[in-house]
C-alpha cells in the first residue's frame, strides 16, 4: 500500500498556515509525540508554543493521540490549552471522527498533521482531511534504530 501526503514537510514550522487558509482549511489536528513534541516529554519547546499561539489565531487546534499511559495524559493535559484525544488508535477513524462530529468540524476543512504515515497520514486520508506528513520534532536526537524504523516507514509514500 502506498499513501501520499498532501504535503510532505521537514517539520511543523514549514507549514504554510495562509496556503491553508485559503483552501478553506480552519482546524488542524495533530499527532502529538515526535510531531509537537519529543516523544514520552509532555513538555512543548518555546518555540512550539509560541507557534502554536501563531496557529490559535486563525485555526482550532487539537491533538490526536494513541497514547494511553494515563501519568503522561494528566502531564501533558497540564501544559495543553487546546483539545487533547487520547487513546484514539489511529488509523482507525471512530474516535477521531466522533471528536470532529463533536466539534463541528469537517473533513475537507481539517487538516491532519503527524509524523507517521501508517498511524497518522493514513487516518487523516481515511478521514478525506488533507494530511500533512512532517518529520519527528526532535529527528535530531532519536536514537538509530528510531531513524531506521521511520525511514522504512517512509517507504509506504508515494513522492
Amino acid at each position: 500500500m502506498f499513501l501520499k501526503p498532501d504535503y510532505n514537510l521537514k517539520s511543523i514550522y514549514d507549514i504554510d498556515l495562509d496556503e491553508l487558509k485559503n483552501k478553506g482549511i480552519n482546524a488542524l489536528l495533530f499527532d502529538l509525540d515526535s510531531t509537537l513534541m519529543a516523544s514520552k516529554t509532555g513538555l512543548y519547546t518555546k518555540k512550539t508554543l509560541e507557534w502554536l499561539d501563531k496557529v490559535k489565531k486563525d485555526f482550532f487546534v487539537a491533538v490526536i493521540s494513541n497514547n494511553n499511559n494515563q501519568e503522561y495524559i494528566n502531564k501533558v493535559k497540564e501544559v495543553s490549552d487546546f483539545p487533547i484525544v487520547f487513546e484514539a488508535r489511529k488509523p482507525n477513524i471512530k474516535t477521531t471522527e466522533k471528536f470532529m462530529s463533536t466539534h463541528n468540524l469537517t473533513a475537507t476543512c481539517t487538516a491532519f498533521v503527524g509524523d507517521r504515515p501508517l498511524t497518522d497520514i493514513l487516518c487523516g486520508k481515511r478521514l478525506g482531511c488533507t494530511t500533512i506528513l512532517v518529520d519527528s520534532i526532535s529527528a535530531d536526537i532519536e536514537k538509530p534504530i528510531v531513524r531506521f524504523v521511520r525511514k522504512l516507514e517512509r517507504c509506504t509514500i508515494r513522492k
